[in-house]
């Protein structure tokens, strides 16, 4: 059974950092893209980063452009989302999710999230 599982989130200040990190699991993860959402209360999910199958080519909102990273590891099928200079606006779940392209519904495989907060 495929499965992903974020970590990492947690309470942090304004323009403090935090690494999320998700491992997946029960399939090969390679061959698909792998995305950062997020989604705070009364808003949608929408896309933080994303990055192709192979690693060389990324995508992120306009929103986290130049704090946020991502980044995998295809040998430990795990990606990472590196996030400095954090604002009280890019407190939400987090997601980590398995598909293609950039869109919500392009994923087809989910984690649970995991809460960041920021304080301001």
């Amino acid at each position: 059974q495929a499965q992903l599982v974020e970590s990492g989130g947690g309470l942090v200040q304004a323009g403090g950092s935090l690494t999320l990190s998700c491992a997946a699991s029960g399939r090969t993860f390679s061959t698909y893209a792998m995305g950062w959402f997020r989604q705070a209360p009364g808003k949608e999910r929408s896309v933080v980063a994303a990055i192709n199958p192979s690693g060389g080519s990324t995508y992120y909102a306009d929103s986290v452009k130049g704090r946020f990273t991502i980044a995998r590891d295809n040998a430990k099928n795990t990606v990472s989302l590196q996030m400095n200079s954090l604002k009280p606006e890019d407190t939400a779940v987090y997601y980590c999710a398995a598909g293609r392209g950039v869109l919500v519904r392009d994923y087809d495989y989910w984690g649970q999230g995991t809460q960041v907060t920021v304080s301001s």
